[in-house]
């Protein structure tokens, strides 16, 4: 979708930006009409047509083939019409002027002018309304509306030449012109991004160094068929280029070798697919944000414990942080500790198998405000999300611990206890029986299943979590839970695919504002048991009435409406909360 601009601009392109100065001629009037009593004389001529007072017809000029001589010029009646069409058949809008010469149409007179009533398309559409429709196009729409007619070309043409924000998904077979086509229609553009089907490499970043001057977001993703091979020195030379780039987020990067990033301006940047950099230099002094996945191979040679020391030096601003890789270690934590980048809030280290609780103690001595910690795939243990809840009571909020081995039901109920601000909490694969291994594992987590292999859990355990601020709780793959008590009136999303050994009797459900529930690869006792916890709570919210025990005190009966004490805003409310339904997902 094609955003507006500031300050729309109406514009009739049809009947005024290219409108035909010759006139439609009129078919004259028949000999019938005429036999009237002529009293007067004709006061105009009969070869020019022009006014005979003060008008000489001397010269030997002939009246062009489209003069108006037949149409009174007090009431004259033309019409706009299109060279590419016949005025017979498709006519353009009639404009109607008055005696006042002054209120003609002078094609050199710019559109802004015009007012709103008479900025009207061929369609009967004001240009504003036009514009509003063709704007919610998408690129191919708006190519094939160009094709309708002159005004409908130059509309979208606007369009293009307006457009800020473009999203285009590159085909296998398209090259680089396809995209060049598309943006040197756009000379606007601020945010650019791309879905590559087909290889890209460094001539397409030259093109959109050169059609996009003012680019400021840039997405480039990359399809399973499709492979990046831009370079580190070529990424390089475009970060350097573009000085008014600010996010940067690019898929595929496999064969950057390395790179030394420079940029006075960048504060977004994402790089996934990484493998076995030689350096990575960042010099980006307003760099907030930054994120880098690696290619899950063991044999990946990145020395992230430099890289991470680079970062605290010249970037001292990152608030946020997400780095992927199997090769984060202990070392590379304490590299990050030394960084002492003091306005970190969200940090994320994933898949670090070396991740311990010593790594933990390092972290909390260093960062005390954080607001998001993920150590999924970590080495951390109860104890590690001891050291978290005592360090970042008030003011973590979201705690992601999945494929963690060494995090019992005790440690997930300490931090839920413990963290009285916590809203996400996703503990998928913690809680697992001896030897399972969830059906969508990937291989590169081997390493982390031999892991849990080697320091297996008790099964058959219970969770009960109570908590008034939590919204969304994952227990995905959690195959040793077997019993679950939630009281939490704030969650609306649970994710209990493949808890299969979760019994249906154990499962109490205190959550009132449930929308979706997640239980795929459950038991089909749990999944019944689900729906009918899930529609007994929606029951319950049906009937608010209260009730009241009769004087004697032998039956219990409804108050009547009438001797309710709500007020009807309330009954309101709780009309509105009778439609919410929570759906359950099996599949």
């Amino acid at each position: 979708m094609l955003p507006l601009p500031s300050s729309l601009t109406k514009r009739n392109s049809n009947t005024m930006q290219h409108f035909h100065p010759e006139p439609l001629i009129v078919p004259t009037v028949s000999s019938d009409a005429n036999r009237g009593g002529k009293k007067r004389g004709n006061y105009n001529c009969g070869r020019c047509g022009l006014p005979k007072k003060g008008h000489d017809c001397s010269s030997k000029t002939t009246p062009t083939p489209t003069s108006a001589s037949t149409v009174t010029p007090s009431h004259s009646s033309f019409s706009a019409v299109s060279a590419s069409f016949r005025p017979s058949s498709h006519l353009r809008r009639a404009l109607s002027f008055d005696e006042d010469e002054t209120g003609r149409f002078d094609p050199s007179e710019p559109v802004d002018a015009w007012p709103e009533e008479d900025d009207l398309d061929s369609s009967g559409l004001p240009g504003n309304l036009l514009w509003e429709v063709l704007r919610r196009l998408p690129p191919a729409g708006l190519l094939s509306a160009a094709k309708v007619s002159r005004g409908w070309r130059e509309m979208t043409r606007s369009l293009w030449r307006a457009a800020e924000e473009l999203r285009i998904r590159v085909p296998a077979w398209a090259q680089v012109g396809f995209v060049s086509s598309i943006l040197q229609k756009c000379p606007g553009i601020v945010k650019l991004s791309l879905r590559m089907e087909s290889d890209v490499d460094s001539t397409m970043l030259a093109c959109i160094a050169f059609s996009c001057l003012n680019l400021a977001f840039l997405e480039i993703s990359v399809s399973d068929t499709a492979v990046n091979r831009i370079s580190g020195v070529e990424l390089a030379r475009f970060v350097a280029d573009k000085k008014s780039l600010k996010s940067l987020k690019m898929e595929g990067c496999s064969n950057l070798g390395g790179f030394v990033l420079c940029s006075s301006s960048l504060s977004t940047l994402w790089l996934s697919d990484l493998y076995s950099l030689s350096k990575m230099v960042f010099n980006c002094p307003q760099l907030r944000e930054i994120s880098l996945e690696f290619a899950h191979r063991e044999s990946d040679s990145t020395d992230l414990s430099n890289m991470v020391q680079g970062l605290g030096r010249s970037c001292p601003r990152l608030q946020n942080m997400h780095i992927s890789s199997m090769r984060l270690s202990h070392a590379a934590v304490l590299a990050l500790t030394a960084a002492k980048l003091s306005g970190l809030r969200m940090l994320s280290l994933i898949l670090g198998s070396e991740v311990t609780d010593a790594s933990i103690a390092a972290i909390a001595s260093s960062y005390l405000n954080l607001e998001l910690l993920d150590l999924s795939g970590s080495s951390v243990s109860d104890s590690g999300v001891s050291m978290i809840c005592n360090v970042f009571s008030e003011t973590l909020t979201r705690l992601l611990l999945a494929l963690c081995p060494n995090v019992t039901s005790s440690g997930i109920q300490f931090a839920t206890a413990q963290l009285p601000h916590l809203e996400l909490m996703d503990c998928g694969m913690t809680i697992c029986e001896p030897n399972s291994h969830h059906p969508t594992a990937d291989e590169n987590n081997r390493k982390l299943q031999k892991t849990s292999s080697t320091n297996l859990h008790l099964t058959n355990q219970k969770l009960i979590i109570k908590h008034s601020c939590l919204k969304k709780l994952s227990l995905w793959g959690c195959s040793g839970l077997d019993a679950l008590y939630l009281n939490c009136p704030q969650l609306n999303d649970l994710n209990l695919n493949s808890c299969r050994n979760l019994h249906p009797e154990r499962l109490l459900l205190q959550c009132p504002s449930l929308e979706n529930v997640h239980a795929s690869g459950c038991q089909d006792m749990l999944i019944e048991a689900i729906q009918s916890q899930v529609c007994n709570a929606f029951t319950d919210m049906e009937n608010p009435s209260p009730c009241k025990r009769l004087p004697d005190g032998s039956k219990r009966v409804q108050v009547p409406h009438l001797v309710n004490s709500e007020s009807p805003e309330d009954e309101k409310k709780q009309r509105r909360k009778k439609r919410r339904l929570c759906n359950v997902v099996v599949d």
